[in-house]
């Protein structure tokens, strides 16, 4: 199975992934991708897969896709700053080869996703062809062993900032410069060597590298390409992002909520099941429905909020992503939720921090109810997956580790007062980011009640 037509055979990728999500992405890419290789870090998640490339642009729980040219560990050894920039500039492009193979690859694979080879501002073959020319001669020089600086080409801070005129020839799989030579460099440091360069001084080192080497040409506005470099004590990894907009944007949403990735990820794990019916309590503009609408078709979902203005934004969503057979919203109070018990599969829910309460106190102190209220319209053995604040979160735990043990109540006569949240139990938590602050994943199963 090829990623696209013309390209046979598995590629390398890496995405990009908000903070606590690698877990979700590494999952979705085994499961969806049949990915070998894989493996992360801090941000990224590394795979291999010979699965079409629009299934890989399907990614839910990703923010950016990058087709990877390399990744190796950085120069090791107590060296100087300039020794080590040395070796960062000569290991970067080690192999002409490499990055000429990789950026046909780039190039047929944008090309099947629809996105354009070039930007069409920039000037082509036959335009400015003395400059052109002067570029030729600097790359025969380079071959040669010549540096092209000494003969007057030079990349500084300058060509940073002034976009300049690529060297384009036909589209000839034998020749090494059929590719897109404009450019800029996105880099990244961490640990120890962002002491010793910053992000800028190391993307000009590793600019100049590329355009001296490969005959590329630095175009800060308008480039073809991106070379995305990211930097730390233990690796180097070098790629070229794929789309203009990242993954995560959602071309259905009209009107964003919770950011899409960790929607996405918390009904991944609220076990949604074909016919399944899925209830979200405070569905706000209706982000976690819309994402789990998406992702499993064959279910139905129950949105419910007090604020009818929130409830007027969930709908326009709802039309606007086509999803009005699957989605049906209705106004109702978290504290007395219209569905009968034990009536849901899922209850899935993005508990606000405060802001529909009024206050955070007020917030600490409509938890429990309103867990309460989710757990009896739950059905034994569903789910319950709530994104809580680490505030609301620290309390429900204490609600939940202060309740009596179980054992002392299954002798207590039927129809004696079952205490709160009792049949919750709690299955995981995954820490996420929401930009500046973070917020836990939590996943709870409603077990039987303790008579039986």
């Amino acid at each position: 199975m090829a990623p696209t037509g013309g390209v046979s055979g598995p590629l390398q990728f890496y995405c990009t992934a908000g903070r606590g999500l690698e877990p979700f992405l590494t999952e979705e890419v085994r499961l969806k991708l049949a990915a070998s290789d894989v493996s992360s870090m801090t941000g990224k998640v590394f795979f291999t897969t010979s699965a079409p490339i629009r299934a890989v642009v399907g990614l839910r729980s990703a923010e950016r896709l990058f087709l990877l040219l390399e990744k190796r560990a950085p120069p090791s050894g107590i060296l100087s700053s300039g020794q080590a920039g040395r070796l960062i500039q000569e290991s970067i492009v080690a192999d002409h080869s490499q990055w000429t193979h990789g950026l046909r690859l780039w190039r047929s694979l944008r090309r099947s996703l629809g996105e354009p080879d070039t930007d069409t501002s920039i000037p082509r073959r036959g335009q400015k062809r003395k400059q052109q020319e002067g570029e030729c001669s600097d790359r025969d020089n380079s071959q040669k062993g010549q540096d092209p600086e000494s003969m007057g080409s030079t990349v500084s801070e300058e060509a940073y900032s002034l976009p300049q005129t690529p060297y384009l020839v036909e589209d000839d799989p034998n020749t090494s410069h059929s590719l897109p030579v404009t450019f800029r460099v996105s880099c990244h440091c961490s640990g120890p060597v962002a002491r010793r360069f910053s992000s800028q001084d190391l993307g000009r080192l590793i600019g100049s590298t590329i355009s001296k080497q490969l005959c590329w040409r630095v175009d800060l506005r308008a480039p073809d390409l991106e070379v995305n470099v990211h930097l730390s004590d233990d690796r180097c990894v070098t790629g070229l992002p794929l789309l203009r907009l990242p993954l995560a944007h959602r071309s259905y949403i009209r009107t964003t909520g919770l950011r899409s990735t960790v929607a996405w990820a918390m009904a991944s794990v609220a076990e949604i099941k074909p016919g399944s019916l899925v209830l979200d309590p405070m569905c706000g503009v209706g982000a976690v429905l819309l994402e789990a609408a998406k992702e499993y078709q064959n279910a139905f979902f129950v949105g419910t909020d007090i604020d009818e203005s929130q409830l007027m934004k969930a709908s326009e969503n709802v039309q606007f992503a086509q999803l009005s057979d699957s989605i049906e919203l209705m106004r109702s109070s978290v504290n007395a939720i219209s569905l009968p018990p034990c009536s849901v599969d899922a209850v899935v829910c993005d508990v606000p921090f405060g802001r529909k309460f009024g206050s955070r106190a007020d917030a600490a102190a409509s938890l429990p109810a309103a867990v309460k209220e989710m757990e009896r319209v739950l059905r034994v053995n569903g789910v319950l997956v709530l994104l809580l604040s680490p505030q609301l979160s620290v309390l429900l735990g204490k609600t939940l580790s202060s309740r009596p043990p179980v054992e002392n109540l299954r002798d207590k006569p039927e129809g004696t007062p079952t205490p709160p949240l009792l049949s919750l139990q709690l299955c995981s938590s995954h820490r996420v980011g929401l930009g500046a602050t973070d917020a836990i994943i939590h996943k709870y199963r409603k077990g039987p009640p303790p008579h039986q």
